[in-house]
């Protein structure tokens, strides 16, 4: 861990030099990317005798020599020349620029990555060096960076308790950086005594993601390849595309995914004075229950819809996914009925990069066709209420979470007792049936319980900022709630 956080520094230490040439820490980030996927990939043929996929003109060796413009064009060459066809190397270097502008800085950064022997290093070691990397890319909140970063202490709290096993395909749709894929590897990895088939599987073939960011993907593929996944070159787990336009053909045991916030499905259309501008859309899907152009009820149905028979999904949803009309309650009928919603975890505010969201983790398995209801009961652990994180003072812990993963009963959830009731007012853990449910206003799942501090005390009571957006997500509901009502006249 020392030996992380010391390279860490190091390499964190040298971006603040590039910053003053107007340099952002994401396109540093980037930046490393391509280098030390070209001097570990140059360590492999020199030290481990393996083939490489890399032309000898683009090489690192081909870096080394070099300094000046000539160097610079070298490089840009290396980046244009690797971004082209499919495969692993290609998602990395897609459509892949050089933001340094000045060439002396690259030769010493160059130097910097040429100073240390990578593949000596333990993988988790590399692992911790590149999340230390993004971790600091996503605390930049003006790079915007910080909506591709799930607080890993919730995310190992999520796998634990989804526990996913060896043979098992893991997907996320909306994976960022790899967080859930990642922690996922790593809890079958150290879990399961894995044999040679095993480890291929897990290594080659249990995980996929997909990513719309050309520039998140290519940080997804190389956490991924640091930690030795994906790295026998022959295609890439993460697929650059925009995962809701279609079904992908194939199903999953597990999907695991933090989709993202406060955007709208849309496209680019021409105005009449030949202007481009982004159109709010429903997506049509035959496999999806509605058409909403709200993309937190699309990347719920696209969830249930890659999901094997019994799959099992965790998925981080906004509070309107919970309460809102129309087409939210349509598929949360719908969720109920086809599918098993056994489990809901209300998370508190303060632990997401992007300020005053408020998130939920849904856990629900897929089933059979049936005409009575899979739900049987919605478990719901309460994590906000009370509750003040930030992520200076107070960051979100993996202790925060013990309560709700002993609780939770992974092994077997038919053990699960409620730490609320009468005589425990204060219990976080709650059960509520299927019949209590569909039989609250809209099926409205954004239940609450314990007593607020906060509202009975004015000291407590949110920033204006968060009331602002607090307020905003209620109107933007009521507008596509309106919407629908108007579609549905026009239709008539």
């Amino acid at each position: 861990m020392n030996e992380s956080n010391t390279i860490v520094q190091r390499l964190w230490n040298y971006c603040n030099v590039l910053r003053d040439d107007g340099m952002s820490y994401g396109d540093y980030v980037e930046q490393l990317t391509y280098l030390l996927f070209l001097k570990m990939d140059h360590e492999n043929v020199t030290a481990l005798n393996k083939p490489s996929a890399i032309p000898s003109d683009c090489n690192w060796e081909s870096l080394r020599n070099r300094s000046g413009d000539e160097l610079e064009a070298h490089y840009r060459h290396i980046l244009v020349t690797l971004g082209q066809g499919s495969g692993l190397i290609p998602v990395i270097f897609r459509k892949a620029q050089n933001r340094i502008q000045d060439p002396a800085k690259l030769q010493r950064l160059i130097e910097l990555i040429d100073s240390e022997t990578w593949i000596g290093m333990d993988i988790d070691v590399k692992g911790e060096i590149y999340e230390g990397l993004l971790e600091k890319n996503a605390q930049d909140t003006k790079s915007g960076a910080g909506q591709y970063f799930t607080p890993r202490p919730l995310i190992q709290a999520i796998v634990e308790v989804m526990r996913p096993m060896p043979g098992q395909t893991i997907c996320d749709p909306a994976c960022g950086t790899g967080g859930f894929l990642l922690a996922a590897h790593e809890y079958i990895a150290r879990s399961a005594t894995l044999d040679s088939e095993q480890w291929w599987h897990l290594n080659h073939q249990a995980l996929h993601g997909w990513e719309i960011v050309d520039n998140t993907a290519r940080l997804c593929v190389m956490n991924l390849y640091l930690h030795g996944i994906g790295a026998n070159g022959n295609g890439s787990p993460i697929r650059v595309a925009d995962s809701l336009a279609a079904h992908p053909g194939q199903y999953f045991d597990i999907v695991l995914t933090n989709p993202p916030f406060g955007k709208k499905s849309s496209v680019t259309v021409v105005t009449e004075n030949g202007e481009l501008t982004r159109e709010a859309q429903g997506i049509l899907r035959d496999d999806f229950w509605v058409s909403t152009s709200n993309k937190q009820l699309n990347f719920v149905q696209h969830v249930r819809s890659i999901l094997k028979q019994n799959g099992r999904a965790a998925v981080v949803v906004p509070d309107n996914v919970l309460f809102e009309g129309g087409a939210g309650e349509t598929l949360r009928r719908r969720l109920l009925h086809e599918c098993d919603v056994h489990t809901l975890l209300r998370l508190p505010t303060g632990i997401f990069y992007a300020q005053g969201v408020k998130a939920n983790v849904l856990f629900f398995d897929r089933k059979p066709a049936s005409e009575s209801p899979w739900t049987r009961q919605l478990w719901i652990y309460d994590l906000r209420t009370n509750q003040n994180f930030t992520l200076k003072t107070r960051t979100l812990t993996r202790s925060d979470l013990d309560e709700f993963v002993a609780c939770y009963k992974p092994q077997n959830r038919s053990e699960r007792q409620p730490t609320w009731s009468a005589e425990t007012p204060q219990g976080r853990w709650r059960v509520f049936s299927y019949e209590e449910l569909i039989a609250r206003d809209k099926v409205n799942l954004d239940i609450f319980w314990l007593r607020d501090e906060a509202m009975e005390d004015s000291d407590h009571l949110p920033e204006p900022d968060a009331l602002a957006r607090e307020i905003l997500q209620e109107l933007e509901a009521a507008l596509e709630q309106f919407r629908g009502v108007s579609a549905e006249f026009e239709d008539d």
